[in-house]
């Protein structure tokens, strides 16, 4: 039975699976309209044998899944596996553990940045998958045995990609390096959001206190009204319709209607809500106003030309030693290398800060020189 729909049969088949040394898992869900995701199909393969778990079959019990997914002694393969793992920590409160991305893996490998499990797939073990159903309904009922097998070559293949990047892995001794991104995937923290923490996530055009303190504000209520509704966050309000706020202070539901970006707030369902928030926001003392690290203007920026050189060494970096770009330091961890000498970024800690923190460091205060090579074909790093 290729789709499992029944709680005996599915507790047969995860307690075959107590013993293996790892098992592949994939998902399909629907997120367009809620918040929460709605977990459709859970595929599953094991050394010998493959199968799709139905949750939305009548009386299910996914304990036996779950129990699996916590077994400590068989490891759990994703292919970027982050939403996954969120459903799983969402519906049973504990990260699947240990765990394992070959998508991350890949990047490790010299695969490129973000590597699609398509082109994975491709290069690693010569198939080819169907994506004929990758935008298929996965919630409607029945399933089709098309998209039963569909979903399935998810899980099938990644055995093959799995146990070949190992062996890439033990062969380059890179697999120590995966430990901090597997450690990342593994945490609690990396699942749980913290409405009074989200206002991080919008891109604020000033970093004036009192402006960040009311968009604290507004962003949780945000938050906090897409959980209660199921819905969508940038349903419920887009990042620019609280920035507009946060920057224009309406105090009345006309105040909010003169606005072209936030006036669909004005309406019954949320402009208490938001209103309230304003006033919060406006009430917190100036000494637990938020702060952005980094200063408040331009001119506690690093210079552009120096942000690019190092933008350029690690591109070099990454090049010569065939890692992704992206894993080894984000455009984020540049700027705060550019700016700091002690920032707390992970390209200036463990293997990150060996092959690129250390020369980046030196590099800025000229210890290193970037240039053409001798033929001019491309681009090596000097000591000076």
């Amino acid at each position: 039975m290729t789709l499992i729909t029944d709680t005996s049969v599915l507790a047969d088949f995860c307690k075959s699976l107590k013993s293996a040394a790892f098992i592949t898992v994939d998902t399909e869900f629907m997120r367009e309209t809620t918040y929460w995701a709605k977990l459709c199909l859970v595929q599953v393969g094991g050394p010998n044998d493959a199968r799709c778990i139905d949750p939305l079959a009548p009386d299910l019990d996914l304990s036996p899944l779950y129990d699996l997914l916590a077994n400590p002694d068989v490891l759990k393969v994703f292919h970027a596996g982050r939403q996954d793992l969120e459903i799983f920590y969402t519906a049973t409160g504990a990260v699947p553990t240990p765990v394992f991305d070959t998508q991350i893996a890949a990047m490790v490998c010299g695969f490129g940045d973000q590597v699609g499990y398509e082109t994975l797939v491709s290069k690693l073990t010569g198939g080819r998958l169907d994506k004929s159903q990758r935008f298929t309904d996965w919630a409607r009922r029945p399933l089709t045995d098309r998209q039963v097998e569909y979903a399935l070559g998810d899980v099938t293949h990644l055995r093959t990609v799995y146990t070949k990047l190992v062996k890439k892995l033990e062969q380059t001794g890179r697999k120590s390096w995966l430990d901090e991104e597997d450690a990342v995937l593994a945490s609690p923290g990396t699942y749980k959001v913290d409405p009074r923490e989200i206002w991080r996530r919008i891109r604020a055009r000033t970093r004036a206190p009192r402006l960040l303190a009311v968009l604290r504000e507004l962003a949780e209520w945000r938050e906090l009204t897409a959980q209660s509704l199921d819905m969508p966050r940038q349903r419920v309000a887009k990042d620019d319709a609280l920035l507009e706020l946060a920057a224009s202070l309406p105090k009345t539901v006309d105040d909010i209607k003169r606005s072209r970006i936030a006036k669909p707030l004005a309406s019954g369902k949320y402009v208490d809500g938001v209103l309230e928030a304003i006033v919060k926001g406006l009430a917190v003392p100036d000494s637990e106003c938020p702060h952005l690290e980094g200063g408040a203007g331009r001119d506690d920026q690093a210079p552009k030309a120096l942000i690019e050189l190092l933008k350029l060494l690690l591109k070099t970096k990454a090049e010569t030693h065939d890692v992704a770009q992206k894993l080894i330091a984000s455009s984020d961890d540049v700027e705060a290398i550019a700016q700091s000498d002690s920032a707390d970024v992970p390209a200036l800690h463990g293997w990150r800060r060996e092959l690129f923190g250390n020369d980046a460091l030196k590099l800025k205060h000229g210890g290193l020189a970037i240039g053409l090579s001798a033929d001019g074909k491309s681009v090596e790093v000097f000591e000076r």
